[in-house]
């Protein structure tokens, strides 16, 4: 389950996967949200170097780790691992990140928040209440 406001729109992403963003007029990213199955070899233990090589994988470049946590709670006594990077995608957008892999009671998942840096302040409040929703 992805909580998110109104004003964000759902947009098309990867097959399995639920994604929404909320966009300027002129159609740049403004936030960003994906909730996705686990899919392979991601654990708790592996996660931000996962993340960082699945970033990598996409074409993503200048991927820098800001920070990272094991232990995260979530709801229903789920728990998880998150970092936070930050990177250039191949269009040339900047984005900062927080990568969450959540194991719960059922199959895990994996939570992406991003928003541009001069976005960042402005949307983390918005972003941290999605992470918080999610329901393994």
């Amino acid at each position: 389950m992805l909580a998110y406001p109104a004003s964000w729109r759902p947009i098309e992403g990867d097959r399995g996967t639920a994604s929404v963003a909320l966009r300027d007029a002129h159609g740049a990213f403004l936030g960003y949200l994906n909730l996705t199955p686990r899919q392979g070899a991601e654990t708790l233990a592996n996660w931000p170097r996962f993340r960082v090589g699945h970033s990598r994988g996409e074409g993503d470049t200048a991927i820098a780790t800001q920070a990272s946590a094991r232990g995260v709670p979530f709801r229903d006594g789920a728990h998880g691992s998150c970092v936070r990077d930050s990177y250039t995608t191949a269009k040339r957008n900047r984005f900062v990140e927080v990568a969450c892999l959540i194991s719960g009671r059922r199959i895990g998942s994996v939570i992406v928040a991003a928003a541009p840096p001069q976005q960042w302040a402005a949307q983390w409040p918005t972003l941290q209440r999605a992470i918080e929703a999610v329901r393994s």
